[in-house]
């Protein structure tokens, strides 16, 4: 089996010399292999493709020689791995003619040390029936009413298989792997020159000097949004991304790999998140959402009947399952707030779920079945068995903000995993947004481990850093980094609430790197957690230069938008 990167590789003329393809997927876990014998800054694309071939135990390699990364990759696996075979073709920045038959030149080059490796033969006819068999990645089709292009990076298995169950169609699929291979074999030259000609003719890569051809094709009236991923440490991806942002209007979702698996749920939140704005905009009808569940812990098992002749009295309840915390908001179809509950998620979502619902129907003096409809959302949204539908987090903190205060148009949420801004129109649906979710920088989980090493009770954070008489920088963005500065400042007998300030300092420096991405656009909301710390607020303030709406109670901004959302659901109903 010959282990391929990159579209430009003579695929089908392996193919018709009796060789079999596969192209490399990163599937490892980790880059303990690659992180010995290769740079700490090498794309981990490259990291990923060395552990998968370790992994697998791939014998055989040809790679395009695209970029220094790849170089760097090719490098590594002469001199460290015992392969039977590893080539790698040149591959000319241009398409013009000389290109072309430097090009060709190179293909054949390759084709002469193959034959010569394997032994095998090439005929023309058996590569154009290779070319007939016109071979191309499968996409799902289009039958949500919602297209999307795909573009950057090469988009991983993973993301093809969510936008496949989530049915958004990929009109075009122009990462370094994703488009379709087709080859017509003109009578008027040979069919290697034809082949060679037109397989640099593909649609250009993003490191070809002549791309223009992938701002027209992205630009198409049939594409209602773009999904473009890049890849960590290459810079190349950093360039089309800003070229986008300047000329493309869509709708745009960047999504950022490290080429590792494990992130399934952080990308199933991003994607269900732009097909919720993007419905909004193009006005689909299942705007929001995932089929509702059936089964209830609540009420053994049984769904309760929207009661037909109940018009004015009907409650909603909206439920957002975050890390830390779990919360509900109770509602009645007049949009009346009746009652809330904050409780801990605890170790299982289910659990906390069940727990934040009794206690808010407590409050209320209601039962289960008063109950009409459930919305949930949050990180442990599809683990609610009694909730209805099921809707992100970046949606309902929309919904959610504009219902507190109309005038909102930016809202950021920092919650106890992750922090995200949220850009809105006055209807409460999302135009923007952007979420750090890969680090505990700068969320609850931050405060709460900087609060153990300080010997302070969280919730007297705020207050103590209002106490601050001098600023201390703390300049490490990551957690651990971060920790080891407190522990230094500590050790200087450096005034705890300095320490603290500094730390909603950094806080706020992060978070408004996130805005930067989205833009900020007054009036600013501040929800989740981490509002309620008033030396966060305070520096955030400070930072963006602009005052801070803040709601009476951040942590259920998020269950309040589930609860909209489902006043919106039951009165369409």
């Amino acid at each position: 089996m010959i282990g391929y990167v990159c579209k430009y590789t003579p695929v089908e003329m392996i193919e018709a010399m009796g060789g079999k393809t596969v192209r490399i997927e990163p599937e490892s876990a980790d880059f303990n292999c690659a992180e010995c014998v290769m740079h700490a800054n090498i794309c981990s694309y490259a990291k990923g493709v060395y552990e998968t071939v370790k992994l697998k135990n791939m014998k055989k390699i040809v790679l395009m020689n695209c970029c220094d990364s790849i170089r760097r990759l090719y490098d590594t696996l002469l001199k460290y791995e015992k392969l039977e075979y590893l080539y790698m073709i040149d591959l000319p920045k241009k398409r013009d003619l000389t290109s072309k038959k430097y090009f060709r030149f190179q293909i054949e080059k390759f084709l002469h040390d193959y034959q010569k490796k394997f032994g095998a033969e090439f005929e023309s006819e058996n590569l154009k029936k290779e070319i007939a068999k016109n071979v191309e990645i499968s996409q799902p089709a289009k039958n949500s009413g919602i297209s999307v292009a795909v573009a950057g990076a090469r988009v991983s298995k993973e993301i093809i298989r969510i936008l496949a169950e989530m049915k958004i169609g990929i009109a075009q699929n122009i990462t370094c792997t994703g488009e379709k291979r087709k080859f017509h074999i003109d009578g008027d030259s040979g069919i290697f020159d034809s082949y060679c000609r037109q397989l640099l003719d593909l649609t250009p890569c993003m490191r070809m000097q002549d791309n223009a051809e992938r701002m027209e094709i992205l630009n198409s009236p049939d594409i209602d949004g773009i999904i473009f991923q890049t890849v960590k440490f290459c810079d190349f991806y950093g360039y089309e991304y800003a070229r986008l942002l300047r000329d493309i209007s869509k709708p745009i979702l960047k999504l950022e790999s490290d080429c590792i698996s494990g992130s399934a749920g952080q990308l199933m939140t991003r994607l269900k998140a732009f097909k919720e704005s993007l419905s909004v905009k193009k006005g689909v009808v299942d705007m929001y959402g995932e089929e509702p569940n059936h089964a209830s812990s609540l009420n053994s098992g049984k769904r309760r009947k929207l009661k037909k002749d109940k018009k004015t009295d009907r409650i909603v309840a909206g439920i957002d399952i975050g890390s830390t915390s779990a919360n509900v908001a109770l509602m009645d179809v007049m949009g009346k707030l009746i009652a809330y509950s904050i409780v801990r998620t605890g170790a299982k979502s289910e659990i906390g779920a069940n727990d934040a619902m009794k206690t808010a129907l407590a409050n209320a003096d209601l039962s289960f079945e008063d109950v009409d409809y459930v919305v949930a959302t949050g990180y442990g949204r599809d683990s609610i068995d009694f909730a209805d539908e099921s809707v992100t987090e970046i949606t309902c903190h929309g919904k959610g903000a504009v219902f507190s205060n109309p005038a909102v148009r930016t809202v950021i949420d920092i919650g106890g995993q992750d922090s995200k801004v949220i850009k809105l129109d006055g209807n409460g649906n999302v135009r923007d947004f952007v979420m750090n979710d890969k680090c505990a920088a700068g969320t609850g989980k931050f405060l709460e481990m900087m609060s153990r090493t300080l010997e302070i009770d969280i919730e007297h954070l705020g207050g103590e850093a209002l106490k601050s008489q001098k600023n201390v920088n703390i300049s490490s963005m990551c957690t651990v980094f971060a920790e080891s500065e407190v522990i230094s400042l500590i050790a200087d007998n450096t005034e705890k609430s300095d320490i603290i300030n500094g730390l909603c300092n950094s806080i706020a420096s992060r978070t408004s790197s996130l805005l930067n991405r989205v833009g900020k656009e007054e009036k600013v909301m501040m929800s989740g957690g981490v509002a309620k710390n008033k030396g966060v607020v305070k520096s955030m303030e400070s930072k963006l230069q602009t005052k801070i709406f803040l709601p009476e109670e951040p942590q259920i901004i998020g269950a309040i938008g589930a609860a909209v959302i489902g006043i919106e659901r039951i009165k369409s109903l």
